[in-house]
């Protein structure tokens, strides 16, 4: 009987040094409180949404972050090559770049 009373409390004890929210008490994006008696949508593992929308949202938001950052390593790629083009010494006779890649 201990046993099971035990293991009854062993989720809502509260981890140490966090205090306040549990990790699935509010949606990620709209911060919806979310009630144990609901359904809550996971993304990414670990972070809680209230709704499908909230989640497929959240889903639209990265995709938008993940095409940004590959578009800004593309310049940054880009900015690089043209600076070492820039920087190869160049041939009199021929105008031809010597630089070896």
């Amino acid at each position: 009987m201990a046993r099971s009373l035990a293991c009854a409390f062993f989720f809502d004890v509260e981890p140490l040094g966090e205090t306040g929210r549990h990790a699935l008490d509010a949606c990620a994006l709209c911060s919806k409180v979310l009630r144990r008696d609901s359904d809550i949508f996971m993304y990414r593992g670990d972070t809680p949404f209230c709704s499908e929308e909230c989640r497929y949202e959240q889903m639209h938001l990265d995709a938008a972050c993940a095409r940004q950052a590959a578009s800004a390593r593309q310049k940054q790629h880009a900015q690089r090559s043209r600076h070492k083009a820039a920087a190869a010494p160049v041939s009199r006779k021929a105008g031809v770049s010597v630089a070896s890649y």
